[in-house]
């Protein structure tokens, strides 16, 4: 019998086989390398700035360059949508970007950011780093401090002083908002952070010492320091000894620390982060550039729009502050990973 099938040779399918099982093998290779490709970044600490003047590097710093410079010369910028700005990683697993000011613009980053699939921040910690204002009864410029409760300045009733009893406070919490108006941060991991950084020599400015002089607090006229209490974040830059004293009072309703820093951030991160990965591991450090109220012999205005020679000075110095202390507990977490990466250790005496 004659068949009518098409006539194969046995080499031509052994060369088809060959060709198939070279190109399975090839794609075999590829989907393996695009798989190690797509490995996320294991996040040991994540830093966040807000702003940055200008540049990364090489022109005059902002609250991100001396991070930057610090950590991440080398690194290759990560694009993430959603985010303000590209994310830098290095191979230690520090990474860190500037979210961008207020409490929208760098809790929508931080939302962007750790829900991005190219990172891992499943053990990661994050120091919340910027600069801030201080009342003078209780911090000066050049202060570092690490926050030990976050609160939220805005969310609440307020009215205006004519309006309410003569000399009371202007301001009264909102009832079913209490489990997102306040974060009581890490003792543990807070005092970790004070116990490493608390001996810190700071740099000072003849500006910022000139600065303090005209202020009676003995706070504020003292040398700057590594100390520890409530960051209060507000949308608005709040001014004047009469919205200080709100901001106290504020702090003292929720039954946090006394107040020490004015800043516009930490508390809505810490909301993003405690919705996806807790707040355990979620460190604020502010330094203090500037006094959230004049001295006795000016006006808030005025303050708020000083005459030339009459600022408070010692940016620069202050966020090299930041940078110099804030680094001395990232080090500490990557070089002793095997000890954090599954939680705060204990607290060496």
């Amino acid at each position: 019998m004659v068949s009518n099938l098409p006539h194969f040779s046995f080499g031509a399918l052994r060369t088809t086989a060959l060709v198939a099982a070279v190109l399975a093998a090839a794609a075999g290779t590829a989907h393996a390398q695009d798989a190690g490709a797509a490995k996320p970044v294991a996040v040991k600490v994540f830093v966040g700035a807000m702003f940055e003047i200008g540049k990364n590097t090489g022109d005059r710093a902002g609250e991100f360059q001396m991070w930057f410079e610090r950590y991440w010369k080398d690194a290759k910028p990560i694009t993430v949508p959603g985010a303000l700005n590209p994310v830098f990683c290095n191979a230690d697993g520090v990474c860190g970007s500037v979210l961008g000011m207020g409490k929208v613009n760098s809790s929508a980053s931080v939302q962007a950011i750790v829900l991005n699939p190219q990172f891992d921040f499943s053990k990661a910690y994050y120091v919340i780093s910027g600069v801030a204002g201080t009342p003078p009864s209780r911090g000066t410029i050049g202060d570092v401090t690490w926050g030990s409760w976050l609160v939220d300045y805005d969310l609440g009733h307020r009215w205006a002083p004519e309006e309410g009893k003569p000399g009371e406070p202007v301001f009264m919490p909102r009832k079913g908002y209490e489990s997102y108006r306040r974060f009581q941060l890490n003792p543990s991991l807070v005092q970790w952070a004070l116990q490493l950084t608390r001996d810190t020599q700071l740099q000072d400015s003849d500006s910022a010492r000139r600065s303090r002089l005209r202020y009676p607090d003995p706070q504020a006229r003292r040398a700057p320091h590594v100390g520890v209490g409530t960051h209060m974040t507000g949308d608005t830059f709040f001014h004047g000894p009469g919205l200080s004293k709100e901001a106290q009072y504020i702090a003292k309703s929720y039954g946090a620390d006394d107040y020490v820093a004015t800043e516009m951030e930490a508390a809505a991160i810490a909301l993003v982060l405690a919705r996806s990965h807790g707040t355990d591991r979620i460190m604020s450090l502010r330094g203090a550039v500037n006094f959230d109220q004049g001295n006795p012999n000016e006006t808030t205005l005025a303050h708020l729009d000083p005459a030339p020679g009459e600022t408070a000075g010692g940016f620069a110095e202050t966020v090299a502050n930041i940078t110099q202390v804030g680094s001395v507990v990232v080090d500490t977490i990557v070089r002793d990973w095997a000890s954090w990466q599954n939680g705060v250790p204990a607290l060496q005496q």
